[in-house]
């Protein structure tokens, strides 16, 4: 069994003390009511349920799994799981960053990041099924008619129904040009949809009373590839004009897929036959549509790596304090026991640090990350939002590619801590390290991320949230440059950022030249990036504690661990330099 405490003093001290968030949210539009005491109550509340409803069900959901039912074409998810979902949509965390006029809350997407993060490490597989929806919200909020809000959207924000996002199909995979469903006209301006959808999460289950899917399909007239996509509202159960649910609708599951790890989410393959839906945005633009609401997840899904590495870290943090095993090289420490604990070995803290590291950088990325979209979203004024929405989207393919690779070596880096009590399930670490691989591959594998980065976000769009970011990079550097606390970051931070500018430059020559070297050194590219980046959230975390609230230990623990990552994570780089350098060349085809 697992241990599970929500990390409430590191999630402050990101959000308030590194980021400033509260002076941040409270200048934004509508954003007056979003003081410190509302958010730290949100979190306290946050915690209160994670631990006690959530965290106690992730084990025993991940040995039982969801049940399908052939006959009845049903899912049965497990147990304590609708009772979790009761207990989650009646405290209001279905709304709780919608609009108010949809019955929503209306809080910073910032503070539901911090509180995803909370409900992710009691429970990732859980969380998949409320996550969907705010997805499906979000879509339907930019692009539904108001009807189709009234009718759809309102319910998903109660907590009575939930929301899907089927997108692909098993001939597409990534590549969602060759999308085969189709929308035939309907009755009174409805779609008939046929086709088969795959890896659907929450497709179906037993938590709530209806599904709404949104469903990318083609219309009769639909040029081919990508630009001949639409988007369609298919509902689980028709809805009558009153809102009550009538007929079940002609889409179902067929099967749900059995898994290395999120056993208790429920993955369908998901099968359309007229299903009768709706269109919703404009016709063959479903997947600029769909795309709309692709930012925030892989966004979420980076916060999946981070809630993984955090409760990762808090079992092999706790297991090799309790471990006693050998002793120490130097000689007995507890001479008094039998043996030391695992703790006096150098290499399990290497283990430890580096997971802390990784948890604790992450944690401030994602949250500086997703203050930027609140930015975006309510800025005091047009230019404040444009340069938001550029560091966003310079941003997001770091923090979701990276942050979920890194969770892959967090869990590992776990698992070596346990040594062979960890591989067994008796002791649960083994599960964290299954559900791990899942994160770096939907919504976008890490290749898939890294040509975003680099082919549109750097040459594209010619490296504008790039610049924003640099420049920010260069100003702290140049404000702290005389400090004495933080010299051993600083001048290693700008010597970084300075050859991180001058390979993105590099590199955009090359690819010029030959656009096989794109292919060839984005994942590299990535990777520096990811390791610049988090370097940059550390230096910050470290110049944060002169006047952070803290303890002492909380501060110290701070100093040591930004210590380590620049000492031995951030060298890193060098070997991403390296390959990216050695180019295409030494990429010869393979027979």
């Amino acid at each position: 069994m697992t241990i599970y405490k929500a990390p409430l003093d590191d999630q402050r001290f990101a959000l308030f003390d590194v980021l400033g968030a509260e002076a941040v949210l409270t200048k934004l539009q509508g954003g007056e009511d979003h003081t410190r005491d509302l958010l730290d109550a949100v979190l306290e509340e946050a915690g209160r349920l994670s631990e006690a409803v959530l965290a106690p069900t992730n084990a025993s959901g991940d040995e039982e799994g969801c049940r399908f039912d052939k006959a009845t074409q049903t899912v049965t998810t497990p147990k304590g799981f609708k009772e979790a979902f009761k207990a989650f949509a009646d405290g209001g965390w279905t709304g709780l960053t919608q609009a108010e006029h949809f019955g929503g809350q209306a809080l910073p997407n910032t503070i539901g990041t911090a509180t995803t993060e909370i409900f992710q490490s009691g429970n990732l597989s859980w969380s998949l099924y409320p996550l969907l929806s705010e997805g499906a919200c979000h879509a339907m909020e930019l692009h539904g008619t108001e009807q189709q809000q009234n009718t759809y959207l309102k319910p998903i924000v109660e907590g009575r129904w939930t929301g899907t996002m089927c997108l692909t199909e098993p001939q597409a995979g990534s590549d969602l040009g060759l999308l085969k469903t189709r929308a035939e006209p309907g009755a009174e301006g409805s779609y008939k949809i046929t086709g088969t959808k795959i890896f659907i999460s929450a497709g179906e289950h037993d938590l709530t009373e209806n599904i709404i899917h949104l469903v990318l399909a083609r219309l009769p007239d639909a040029p081919a590839g990508s630009r001949g996509i639409s988007m369609f509202i298919v509902p689980k159960f028709k809805v009558n004009a009153d809102g009550s649910l009538g007929a079940r609708n002609a889409v179902a599951a067929g099967a749900i897929e059995h898994k290395m790890g999120l056993r208790g989410s429920a993955t369908c393959v998901m099968n359309f036959d007229a299903a009768e839906g709706y269109l919703i945005g404009q016709p063959h633009k479903g997947l600029a549509a769909m795309f709309t609401m692709m930012n925030a997840a892989r966004l979420g899904v980076g916060v999946q790596g981070l809630a993984l590495a955090e409760r990762a870290l808090q079992n092999s943090n706790n297991y090799a304090r309790e471990r006693l095993q050998s002793r120490s090289l130097s000689g007995p420490k507890f001479p008094d026991k039998p043996a030391d604990n695992l703790l006096v070995q150098p290499d399990v803290r290497r283990m430890l640090l580096t997971q802390r590291a990784i948890a604790e950088g992450s944690r401030a990325l994602l949250l500086y990350t997703s203050l930027q979209t609140d930015v975006e979203a309510r800025g005091a004024d047009e230019a404040t939002r444009k340069q938001a929405s550029d560091l966003v989207a310079f941003l997001i393919p770091i923090a979701k590619g990276v942050v979920t690779e890194l969770a892959q070596e967090s869990t590992k880096e776990a698992l070596q801590v346990y040594g062979g009590h960890g591989y067994i399930a008796e002791n649960g670490v083994e599960q964290f390290v299954r559900d791990a691989r899942i994160i770096t591959l939907y919504e976008g594998t890490t290749g898939i991320q890294a040509a975003d980065l680099l082919g549109r976000k750097i040459l594209q769009l010619q490296g504008a949230g790039f610049k924003i970011f640099l420049k920010e990079i260069q100003a702290f550097c140049q404000q702290h440059a005389q400090d004495a606390s933080l010299r051993e970051l600083i001048a290693p931070l700008a010597t970084y950022a300075k050859q991180w500018a001058d390979l993105t430059l590099s590199l955009a020559q090359r690819v010029q030249g030959n656009a096989e070297e794109l292919g060839a050194a984005a994942t590299d590219y990535l990777y520096y990036s990811g390791y610049v980046t988090l370097a940059y959230m550390w230096a910050r975390s470290v110049a944060a504690l002169a006047n952070s609230s803290q303890q002492e230990a909380f501060k110290q623990s701070k100093r040591d661990t930004a210590k380590f990552y620049f000492s031995r994570i951030l060298p890193r780089c060098l070997t991403h330099q390296a390959a990216i350098e050695a180019g295409i060349d030494t990429l010869p085809a393979i027979a």
